[in-house]
């Protein structure tokens, strides 16, 4: 720990107001329970409902952590100053084409928010469609959610979240006129055109739980939309989305490894939709439409997914032919079908590819899109129109910036349509990409992918940024930061590390870290810095660890498993008081949750599992290194009473003077701060801390 990073006497304390649950005959003890508001629900949407006493608590500490901070106020200038230079002004996106025109979306000097434009394919005026600078002014915080042109392109769908909650409301612009038309649809989440005046939408409940289907004529009054359908397992979210070829509605209800997928054709928006294949335990199955055929992708039989085709006319399991077989180890990820191609992302080893089959054609006819670097990553984004021949997708690794290609499916021709600039300047050969295995607790070979100039000496001296996830299968993409450049400029080592948890390396990468395994992600965590410690890569004592969300539960497990590792660590919104908030089913996304962890209310294992490594529950009177900790008020998927109540409770009792600092955003949820520039506050004071903890240069 850095002698200039310790507590002042005058940090916060929270009051302690004992109180105790009792579940399976075992009684938990919470002193902080009351930081959490009777009237949670309404402070997420409004903050300033907040209880006096609680926010006086929250202000209190981001009193302290402003004073802790005070000394890095020029040094966070400077980060915000360095990552700005890194962004383009003007920026414009690649035009997309979408029936008679081409759509983009275009930055402008000192705008926070993009401009949505549209110009005719033929000939004709560039128009804006919809100007989010604009539709943000007078609001704190500005997220778009998602925007939709009808079929016809004469009206767009669009909505927004103006505090951070996550409960967005739905408008109508007409494109002729740019005026509003029609009514505004609160608390909608996912939505999409049938035909020009048909929209589905899906509408979010009071516990954050998108689960009901509407049908809305346009103009007509929202109270008298048809309910098209209503999930009754509280588990299970409701999306949905228009078919590429513009022939169904999908509708989607699903968890995370489970899900079930419904068709309503959008030339009778009317009819009720029709089941592909009815759910089953532990089986997921994703959607295209192809010709007189689906294409599914599914773990049907295939840990690491297949892909299978069913016939329109009767589409169940029980006619599910194999196209792609599963290959072990190696990851489906994601499938495309046009008109007359079939399109999906693979990965091996923790390293995507692109793969494409023209339709008819056999299995061995498959051909892969080729990438030389040893770490990178890939996303697709499929055209908008279904008889196309081009893919677009983005290429970049930690050292070369974004790239958007065009590549066409028939020659293989590879266009570059643009790369990001860096208007301040990038020399890739400046920097080093690597990817190392670091072998844990088990034998399991963790993949780490470490970014760090070319001049940085690894001989145990450099600092080290250490990032994790590793939950829900979510896999953590070998692409590239400007943002971070300014930490690697600086002599750190960044790291992230591929942990147990993420589908990095198949399904059962995955799978090795659910229910009573999920220890095997903080052991994993846990051995890679022991290893880029114990190979001089990096400084033993210079090693911060960060990660947000889950992410946050890998950070808060570790500190308490190992914190003699860490110099620091930064826990962002952390799932940190799991066990009190997966027994509390009335929570937004705890029914869900218990696929990932186990039902603590039902499963007396499953309560044990998740106490042996809770966060909050395992905090022991032990020396903690430095700590910086982030949460938001209005955030619905991690309740910011949760790293409040850690704070608390680790002020309490660890034994050391290292600082810990709880910072709130008292206006905004998980994702932070909105707009390009202002979200670069909040990786300036993750970067100051990890400076300020390891003693670097700043």
């Amino acid at each position: 720990m850095s002698p200039l990073f310790t507590a002042s006497p005058d940090a916060p304390v929270a009051e302690k107001r004992p109180t105790t649950q009792e579940v399976h005959g075992i009684t938990l003890p919470d002193d902080y329970a009351w930081l959490r508001a009777e009237n949670w629900q309404a402070a997420m949407r409004d903050p300033s409902v907040l209880p006096a006493e609680i926010a006086a608590y929250l202000e209190a500490e981001n009193a302290y952590y402003t004073q802790a901070m005070a000394d890095t106020e020029a040094l966070q200038a400077t980060l915000v100053a360095e990552m700005r230079g890194r962004i383009a002004e003007d920026d414009d996106s690649v035009p997309r084409p979408h029936g008679p025109y081409l759509y983009h979306r275009r930055y402008v000097a000192g705008g926070e928010y993009p401009i949505y434009v549209r110009k005719p394919r033929a000939d004709g005026d560039e128009e804006v469609i919809l100007d989010v600078n604009h539709e943000a002014e007078g609001h704190s915080y500005f997220q778009m959610g998602g925007s939709r042109v009808c079929p016809d392109h004469a009206t767009l769908a669009w909505s927004a979240d103006t505090n951070g909650s996550e409960f967005r409301a739905l408008r109508f612009r007409d494109l002729a006129s740019g005026a509003q038309t029609g009514h505004v649809i609160e608390d909608v989440g996912s939505f999409a055109w049938a035909d020009p005046a048909t929209l589905f939408y899906v509408k979010v409940d009071a516990q954050h739980r998108p689960n009901k289907l509407y049908r809305h004529r346009l103009g007509s009054d929202p109270a008298e939309d048809a309910l098209v359908y209503e999930e009754t397992d509280e588990r299970f979210y409701v999306a949905i989305d228009r078919s590429r070829s513009g022939a169904f509605m999908i509708l989607m209800a699903g968890m995370n490894d489970e899900s079930e997928v419904w068709l309503i054709p959008t030339d009778a928006p009317d009819t009720a939709p029709l089941v592909v294949e009815p759910r089953r335990t532990g089986i997921e199955y994703h959607v295209e439409h192809q010709g007189d055929q689906l294409i599914i992708l599914t773990n049907d039989e295939a840990e690491d997914f297949r892909v299978v085709t069913a016939p329109l006319a009767d589409p169940g399991r029980a006619n599910w032919q194999d196209l792609l077989p599963s290959k072990p180890g190696v990851m489906r990820v994601g499938h495309a079908a046009y008109r007359d191609w079939l399109i999906w992302v693979e990965r091996e080893n923790a390293l995507p590819s692109i793969c494409y089959l023209r339709r008819g054609a056999p299995f061995s006819a498959v051909q892969r899109i080729a990438f030389p670097e040893a770490a990178y990553a890939l996303g697709i984004d499929p055209a908008d129109d279904h008889d196309s021949d081009v893919l677009r997708f983005v290429y970049s690794s930690p050292t070369t910036p974004q790239q958007v290609f065009d590549f066409n499916l028939s020659t293989g021709a590879r266009d570059l349509r643009k790369e990001t600039e860096i208007p301040s300047g990038h020399d890739p050969s400046a920097y080093v990409t690597q990817r190392v295995l670091a072998p844990s607790h088990d034998g399991a070979e963790v993949p780490v992918t470490l970014l760090y100039r070319a001049d940085t000496p690894l001989d145990g001296t450099a600092p080290c940024l250490l990032y994790g996830y590793g939950s829900y299968g979510m896999s953590m993409p070998a692409a590239f930061s400007a943002n971070r450049l300014s930490l690697v400029d600086r002599g750190f080592v960044h790291a992230v590390a591929h942990v147990r948890g993420g589908e990095e390396k198949g399904r059962a990468w995955y799978e090795a870290a659910k229910f009573g395994r999920k220890p095997n992600t903080f052991h994993d965590t846990i051995a890679v810095a022991e290893t880029l410690s114990a190979k001089q890569v990096v400084a033993r004592d210079k090693i911060v660890v960060m990660g947000g969300s889950a992410g946050g539960l890998l950070v808060g497990a570790v500190v308490n498993m190992r914190p003699d590792l860490f110099a620091g660590a930064i826990a962002d919104v952390p799932f940190v008081d799991m066990l009190n908030t997966i027994l509390d089913a009335s929570l937004p996304l705890t029914p869900g949750e218990w696929s990932q962890w186990g039902n603590p209310i039902e499963s007396r294992a499953a309560f044990d599992d998740i106490r042996s490594y809770s966060p909050y529950d395992n905090v022991t009177a032990q020396a903690y290194p430095a700590m910086l900790v982030t949460a938001g008020v209005s955030d619905p998927r991690v309740t910011y009473w949760e790293p409040a109540k850690w704070v608390a409770k680790l002020r309490a009792t660890k034994t050391d003077d290292a600082i810990l600092m709880l910072r709130t955003n008292m206006s905004s949820g998980h994702f932070g701060k909105s707009g390009r520039f202002a979200a670069l506050e909040d990786a300036a004071r993750s970067f100051a801390f990890a400076i300020k903890a390891c003693g670097a240069r700043g």
